[in-house]
């Protein structure tokens, strides 16, 4: 199976997903294979809702939009242009996938198959019922995948490389188990934004965004800001007000309510308006329903240390403020060549 064929296949798949990009679907009868697998999806999509509470329509559908828009024939090439697989002797990778937002594990996935490698695929039970469906429609559109793609909830045996995304504390494991293997383990990370101040509204409104969606659950969600002193935060408050609504979705509410709770009862100096809490903090990990911040003093002293915690972070949020920064809003829509940890993922595959 060449190049061209496995772009043709995902390009299949994106044009596929585009009919569930909406919280109500709308069927285009233009899609390959349309009458198969249609109504399939749509079942698997409410199974995954039912059985993670966090996983609803609407961020369903933002992730499935998210990947529409990548799976594009000019979107893949893009990506592509610069490698070269001719040489690439297939493997078998396999791949231990998070299952915090909905599939966070794709990239890793299509990395692996683009490559002309086999995967060898061990879900989160949080994330189970999406990408076994999706790969069942790869492997219809092209069958040179039939064979190439494997589900497991067993450990994992006969590989050759592997991928794994975990906690800090499965990370460690990871590396042992694995250090007889090519891997790229990726651990426990957050995002920040730096705010000067000066952001306009609709930055302001844009961060909202990298804040709330996905309950701020991705890796790639802004977890805590870094502002200097004397910030104002009505700026920041009126922004996030939009996403008011979010209080009346019981999982957040219930995380809202328990570390209200818990900051109260330790008498914690904190900010809240109802649905989100602010809280002054140097950790980069906050709970649902709370972002830290941290003032600084100097952008020159900042700048040092987010390099110097660079391992901690993997999105930085701002406005002309360092070279590798994301802009307001654009978190949770990487392309397909923002690796996740900064780790390139390709270079990794074309070399095992």
């Amino acid at each position: 199976m060449k190049l061209h064929q496995r772009i043709n296949a995902f390009t299949k798949l994106g044009h596929f997903l585009t009919q569930f990009t909406t919280v109500e679907p709308v069927k285009n009868e233009t899609v390959d294979y349309n009458d198969i697998f249609f109504d399939g999806f749509k079942h698997q999509l409410k199974l995954a809702k039912e059985h993670n509470g966090w996983f609803t329509q609407k961020n369903l559908a933002f992730a499935l939009q998210g990947w529409a828009e990548s799976l594009t024939e000019d979107q893949l090439n893009l990506w592509l242009k610069e490698y070269d697989f001719d040489q690439v002797s297939p493997q078998q990778v396999a791949i231990i996938m998070a299952g915090n937002i909905p599939l966070v594990g794709f990239h890793d996935f299509l990395s692996v198959l683009i490559s002309g490698h086999a995967v060898l695929v061990k879900q989160s039970s949080n994330d189970k019922h999406i990408l076994p469906y999706l790969a069942k429609y790869l492997e219809y559109v092209e069958p040179g995948f039939k064979g190439k793609i494997t589900f497991t909830e067993s450990k994992l045996t006969d590989f050759d490389a592997v991928i794994a995304t975990g906690s800090n504390n499965t990370a460690r494991y990871f590396e042992y188990y694995f250090k007889d293997k090519p891997s790229i383990i990726r651990k426990n990370r957050n995002s920040v934004a730096v705010l000067t101040g000066n952001e306009t509204e609709e930055q302001m409104l844009a961060l909202s965004e990298d804040i709330f969606r996905y309950y701020g659950l991705g890796c790639r969600n802004v977890s805590k800001i870094f502002i200097p002193k004397g910030y104002n935060f009505d700026a920041f408050f009126n922004a996030m007000y939009p996403w008011n609504d979010i209080i009346n979705e019981h999982k957040y509410a219930n995380n809202y309510d328990y570390n209200k709770a818990v900051y109260l009862m330790s008498e914690f100096d904190m900010l809240e308006n109802g649905f989100l809490m602010i809280k002054e903090d140097e950790s980069y990990s906050s709970p649902i329903a709370t972002v830290f911040y941290e003032y600084y003093d100097a952008l020159d002293a900042l700048k040092e240390k987010l390099n110097t915690d660079a391992e901690d972070i993997q999105c930085v949020v701002a406005d002309g403020i360092i070279d590798s920064e994301i802009p307001f809003g654009k978190t949770q829509k990487p392309e397909l060549w923002d690796y996740a940890d900064a780790m390139n993922t390709i270079d990794f595959l074309l070399k095992i």
